[in-house]
């Protein structure tokens, strides 16, 4: 990044060059610089306010992170970057990377694109197709709901698209990947439409180029499933230990329509991620996993919303958290049933696995119910590694290390059973293995 970008910051005359760099329709720049005033106009959120009263981001410096003026420049070629983790022998349908919110390389299977897919980078896609994208791009997530979702607004860059029509069955997972160089600034927004009857994969991963390097992430996830469609997602969060991760999540299911949706939280020195999930047609269904794992002093905190909006929805979310060292974890989980809700079916659950004396987790699950005629329910349970479990599988040879790293891999076991694609449980366990330490 060069210093004038770094020393210009987030301020009106960086926007306006970041608005003048980019081609684009004048619906979109009418868009974002309505979403950029709002910006300007809201403050950080501070521990004043209650969804933030339990992570403080104080040391959080906006003004040492710059918008994404210059254009990529290739010094890292896309084919010189990792793969993935999620990916390891799997047949995929296509695959997208963005670098430092900039793309840098997409691809479709040819049989897809003659059905009238779309995929690749919402940047260019929105400008030859912008009349299909405007009615949803911001359709699910607020872009007036805090500073960071009106920053997002105003200048994401680097986005996915998923666009899959009417009937159209992608029986080829589809993979995208987000990267950070050190210091840079990751603005991406992810935007999937599923048109009636429509099915999809999408496996979605963020990585830096250095596990110690600092950076920002600022990004959105819109997943529009229509009805009777299926959509599958799973979203690996690996950042650098010193990224600052901020984003807005949110899924609307229509009729008949169905989302199973997989997070695994592993990166970053400090989170706070908005996971919705809004039920608007009759008979939708979403199942909702998370893996979380911590270390060092990170903090994640992750708010999950179950919405039915309406009647014969069902929902499923399970979360599961481990914590070493003195890492510290948030999950604040709510299901809210509207009046005309009825036949509901909520169920939300979050487990925690202390592997520290150090270590905390909030967990604060919610109902808010507003029909007669529902069944929903919530738990919560927090405790140590079995000591008896440890010892048990010492005396049969087995190290501490190799035995706490079997019972964690046990403890995570349920979330990777709702898994279907073997190699993404796979990733996820060795990715989850490889951080655990040594302890007395």
């Amino acid at each position: 990044m060069s210093e004038a970008a770094t020393t210009l910051g987030f301020n009106r005359e960086t926007f306006d060059s970041f608005l003048q760099s980019r081609d684009e329709p004048s619906w979109l720049r009418d868009q974002r610089t309505s979403a950029w005033e709002r910006f300007e106009a809201l403050p950080l959120p501070s521990q004043r306010d209650e969804e933030w009263m339990r992570t403080d981001i104080r040391l959080f410096r906006l003004d040492k992170f710059a918008l994404p003026l210059e254009s990529f420049a290739g010094s890292h070629a896309a084919g010189n970057l990792s793969d993935g983790l999620l990916t390891h022998g799997v047949s995929l349908g296509g695959h997208t990377t963005a670098l430092d919110s900039r793309p840098a390389g997409a691809r479709l299977n040819e049989k897809w694109a003659a059905r009238g897919v779309l995929f690749g980078s919402l940047d260019e896609l929105v400008k030859e197709h912008g009349e299909k994208i405007r009615p949803h791009l911001f359709r699910a997530v607020d872009a007036n709901y805090d500073k960071f979702a009106a920053l997002q607004a105003a200048a994401w860059s680097g986005g996915t698209l998923l666009y899959v029509p009417r009937g159209v069955v992608i029986d080829e997972p589809l993979h995208m990947q987000s990267i950070l160089s050190p210091g840079a600034v990751d603005l991406g927004h992810t935007l999937v439409i599923l048109e009636e009857g429509a099915e999809a994969t999408l496996l979605a991963e963020t990585a830096s180029l250095s596990e110690d390097s600092t950076g920002l992430h600022c990004g959105s996830v819109e997943l529009l499933v229509g009805p009777n469609a299926r959509l599958r997602y799973v979203n690996l969060q690996n950042w650098a230990r010193g990224a600052w991760h901020f984003a807005h999540h949110k899924a609307l299911v229509d009729k008949q329509g169905s989302l199973q949706w997989t997070i695994a939280a592993l990166g970053s020195r400090l989170a706070k991620v908005n996971q919705h999930v809004a039920m608007v047609g009759s008979g939708a269904h979403a199942q909702v996993n998370g893996v979380m794992f911590t270390e060092g002093k990170q903090h994640l905190s992750y708010h999950t919303h179950q919405h039915h909006q309406a009647p014969n929805c069902t929902s499923d979310l399970l979360y599961k958290t481990a914590l070493q060292d003195s890492s510290r974890t948030v999950w604040r989980g709510m299901i809210k049933v509207d009046p005309g809700a009825q036949k509901t079916d909520g169920y939300q659950r979050n487990d925690n696995l202390m592997l520290s004396d150090h270590a905390r987790c909030d967990s604060i699950p919610g109902l808010e119910i507003l029909a007669d005629d529902v069944r929903c329910t919530h738990g919560s349970t927090t405790g140590r590694v079995d000591d008896e479990q440890i010892f048990y599988a010492r005396c049969r040879g087995l190290t501490r290390k190799e035995a706490v790293r079997m019972v964690v891999a046990g403890f995570f076991q349920q979330v990777f059973d709702r898994i279907t694609i073997d190699s993404v449980r796979e990733a996820l366990g060795e990715a989850i293995g490889r951080r655990i330490r040594e302890y007395d």
